[in-house]
């Protein structure tokens, strides 16, 4: 995905609108500390940021056993709050407030918009959930992407294969392709939710954790987490009978709480953060060093190629082409790092 280049007329246009937001953010963010100066506002409280919305937030609050969602705003000074911050507000009169700092992250998810700008989708996220299902079918390099995007965040990934119970027990290809990714550590839970398969084993790796689904659209996402929190309305798409592509339905990243029971010997509970539907994670800020890195199983060969500027195609003495040919690294795997490499270096 290659950068959009705007003309003289939309720059224009893009910097008109922005110094008109920020005219109106400072005039607002005057009204806020005048009413903060006024006691108007409650005293400083800690909060999550639930899911956000331009300059205006939900922000959740834990109150004994009880979690509230609070109406916020931000502050003019605060640029870049996501779902998952840890936030520092401030109540007005009534459920509203106003948010004035954020706290520190342990870690960011990151995708692409539409000028190919890589933005932060959320924050402080313990594990990544790949979700796939048996259909749509998935495709190991598209798998592979999102592997790489983890190992490059630093949040480990857990794959989750939804609608289980139409995978035969043995044999066939998608099973294999599972096989190698447990072998390679991954961890792997096979459930349904279209039934009680596997979702007792998928309780056990979200209790304690705050954790993001992210896959394909179609592979049942939302359908997942409506199984996981029954309380919850989320809007499910239907499966295109004609194309077996999903059709994507969630428009922002929104954090769930699970339930009170859920909580590990009386730790916090885990929270789930459901993420807008991505096709592809965007790669191209990687180089090829970091990217043959997201590979986990390249790390013990890298930087023993013979050639220090080796390109690991048909150069002599490479030592991943040695470990492919040995059968140390999964051909299809190395294609795939392959292929990737190509994309980034055609965007």
């Amino acid at each position: 995905m290659s950068r959009r280049k705007l003309t003289r007329q939309q720059r224009w246009r893009v910097e008109k609108i922005q110094a008109e937001r920020t005219e109106r953010a400072s005039k607002k963010d005057e009204r806020d500390s005048e009413r903060l100066d006024a006691g108007e506002y409650g005293t400083e409280r800690p909060g999550r940021v639930a899911a956000h919305f331009g300059r205006s937030l939900e922000v959740e609050s834990v109150e004994g056993d009880q979690i509230r969602l609070h109406r916020c705003h931000l502050r003019a000074t605060l640029e870049g709050l996501v779902t998952g911050d840890q936030v520092i507000w401030r109540q007005a009169n009534d459920d509203s407030g106003v948010v004035v700092a954020r706290g520190e992250r342990h870690s960011v998810l990151e995708r692409p918009d539409v000028h190919g700008q890589m933005r932060p989708v959320a924050a402080n996220i313990d594990q990544i959930l790949i979700v796939v299902a048996v259909e749509p079918e998935p495709h190991p390099n598209l798998i592979d992407r999102y592997l790489v995007a983890a190992e490059s965040t630093g949040i480990p990934p857990v794959l989750v294969l939804n609608k289980s119970d139409l995978l035969p027990e043995e044999g066939g290809e998608l099973r294999a392709m599972l096989t190698r990714y447990g072998e390679l550590g991954y961890p792997l839970i096979e459930a349904s939710a279209r039934g009680e398969q596997g979702l007792e084993t998928l309780w056990t790796q979200l209790a304690g954790r705050t954790s993001v689904f992210v896959g394909q659209s179609g592979v049942g996402k939302s359908s997942l987490i409506d199984r996981l929190l029954p309380d919850e309305t989320l809007r499910i798409g239907a499966l295109s009978t004609d194309t077996r592509k999903g059709k994507h339905t969630t428009t922002t990243a929104r954090l769930y709480p699970l339930p009170l029971e859920t909580a590990v010997d009386g730790e916090r509970r885990g929270d789930l953060i459901d993420s807008p539907g991505i096709r592809e994670f965007g790669l191209w800020h990687l180089d090829e060093r970091e990217l043959a890195e997201g590979f986990i199983e390249f790390r013990p060969y890298l930087g023993r190629c013979r050639f220090r500027d080796c390109r690991h195609r048909q150069e002599p003495g490479c030592a991943l082409l040695d470990a492919v040919e040995r059968g140390e690294i999964h051909s299809q795997r190395f294609a795939s790092f392959q292929r990737i490499r190509d994309d980034i270096a055609a965007s």
